[in-house]
């Protein structure tokens, strides 16, 4: 039996120019930078910096610009070139704002071009008298340090990969030996393969002292005890006074637990946050700027537009003359589109910024986290009119700078509870009372998950004490035991 069915079915499908927006949106300052100039050598069209006119004004694009992006076909006699002409020759499309000034120095970070932290430690091993095995040994082991100083493979691996990708066949003893040779490398602590051994490392090439020689005997033969800070199990193992084993931890909290990170020379980029906006108090009101660099100075060529003339102009149309045409068209749109999307991205980021900092006033006033409010991405949607994923591109990927610090924008946003009062409170007022409340608390006694619980409820916020274990865990925050001190 055969059946029929109709079924409607609504689905929303962006376009590309609308897609190429949001991407635009997502992108913080240095990145978005890094796109202008990438769009400045694919288009010749779009050109950067003043254009000197005789008639200079802001002209808003013509809405009946064709979709850029799209692969229909273009015919050089459908094109109204008039479209592209004005009195004024070639409008300046600036998208410059006004709290960017023209003399902004631009500042880029430079790269040092040093030597490799591999390449370092191999330097070293030169002065050091080994056999061409040994050496080919050395130099695969200096080769397995990650970028903590670590080797983090077990000696019957690495003696496996010398015989099948170095044609080296020995045995684990040889290559503990050689591993010996790597420790005396420096920085201190290179190579080793666990934290215990890395500490060990570090203090046997300290200057034997009582308080060294007791560290070392914690880290050699009582490690477990000292990481679960069983301090009264190593006073009775050492018979030890409370103030030796103090001088003794602070030796070993003096030691680099990750070696390889004090390296200058390794290379590694640091990434250098830049804020796309600030957020000042002038005469006690809030003052909200975007980044400059975010509003580059971008216009239409003259030369293209020149182009258009010229063919306008001529009495004879020739094949390759309409081609050219045709590419120009589509040159001209895609700069006019590029240079309209940054003026919707630059007031999408103002509009969605300005929204959030008046919806927390009171914390950009104060800088104290207890009064953040409760706010999700919804709110700011519904303040603004726009998507809620809109609002996520900006909050996700971009950092204001405020009076108390650069902050990322996702920062700012949290869940609520109710309090005893039955208030919405923020999830975030809540971990800093907590954070505040474990930093004042007694080391020799740490109050435990339960007791946190219990002083949350007497100050009005009751939640349950695995809820204050979570919050714990989310601010980095060790148990009880492992933040007690003697």
């Amino acid at each position: 039996m055969l059946k029929q069915y109709l079924q409607f079915k609504l689905s929303q499908k962006l376009s590309p120019q609308q897609i190429q927006l949001m991407k635009l949106i997502q992108l913080p300052t240095q990145a978005f930078e890094q796109r202008i100039k990438q769009e400045l050598e694919e288009n010749p069209a779009l050109e950067g910096g003043k254009e000197e006119l005789d008639n200079d004004y802001d002209s808003d694009l013509d809405n009946s610009t064709d979709d850029y992006g799209d692969n229909e076909t273009i015919n050089a006699e459908d094109i109204n070139v008039d479209e592209y002409l004005s009195d004024d020759e070639i409008p300046d499309y600036r998208t410059q704002v006004n709290n960017y000034s023209s003399d902004d120095e631009e500042k880029t970070m430079p790269y040092a071009a040093g030597t490799s932290f591999t390449q370092h430690l191999i330097n070293q091993l030169n002065t050091y008298r080994l056999s061409d095995e040994e050496r080919d040994i050395a130099e695969f082991l200096v080769g397995s340090v990650d970028e903590s100083g670590y080797i983090r493979r077990s000696l019957s691996d690495i003696t496996d990969d010398l015989a099948f990708t170095q044609n080296v066949y020995t045995d684990e003893d040889k290559v503990a030996s050689v591993l010996r040779i790597v420790h005396q490398l420096d920085p201190a602590g290179v190579g080793a393969r666990n934290l215990q051994e890395c500490l060990s490392i570090q203090l046997h090439r300290k200057e034997k002292t009582p308080d060294t020689q007791l560290a070392i005997n914690i880290i050699d033969t009582a490690f477990d005890q000292f990481t679960k800070k069983h301090y009264k199990k190593l006073l009775q193992k050492f018979d030890i006074s409370e103030i030796q084993l103090k001088d003794a931890i602070s030796e070993i909290e003096h030691l680099n637990p990750k070696p390889g990170g004090t390296y200058a020379g390794n290379n590694r980029i640091v990434e250098h946050i830049v804020p796309d906006f600030a957020i000042r108090i002038v005469d006690g009101e809030l003052e909200l700027t975007l980044n400059g660099r975010n509003a580059p100075e971008l216009h239409v060529s003259r030369e293209y537009s020149n182009m258009l003339k010229g063919y306008k102009d001529s009495k004879e149309k020739s094949s390759s003359q309409k081609d050219a045409v045709v590419f120009i068209k589509q040159k001209l749109d895609a700069a006019k589109w590029f240079i309209e999307a940054i003026k919707q991205r630059q007031q999408t980021l103002f509009v969605t910024m300005s929204a959030i900092m008046h919806y927390q006033k009171e914390y950009f006033l104060t800088g104290d986290e207890r009064n953040l409010k409760p706010m999700i991405l919804k709110d700011i949607a519904d303040e603004i009119s726009m998507d809620v994923s809109t609002v996520s591109r900006v909050a996700n990927s971009k950092y204001v700078d405020t009076p108390y610090g650069t902050k990322l924008i996702k920062e700012f946003f949290s869940e609520s509870m109710k309090n005893d009062q039955g208030e919405d409170v923020s999830t975030r007022e809540i971990k800093k009372i907590l954070e505040t409340v474990i930093e004042e608390e007694d080391k020799r006694k740490p109050l435990t998950d339960e007791a946190l619980a219990s002083i949350l409820k007497e100050k009005g916020y009751p939640i349950a004490r695995r809820t204050v274990a979570k919050y714990r865990e989310q601010l980095d925050i060790p148990v009880a035991r492992l933040r007690k001190k003697i």
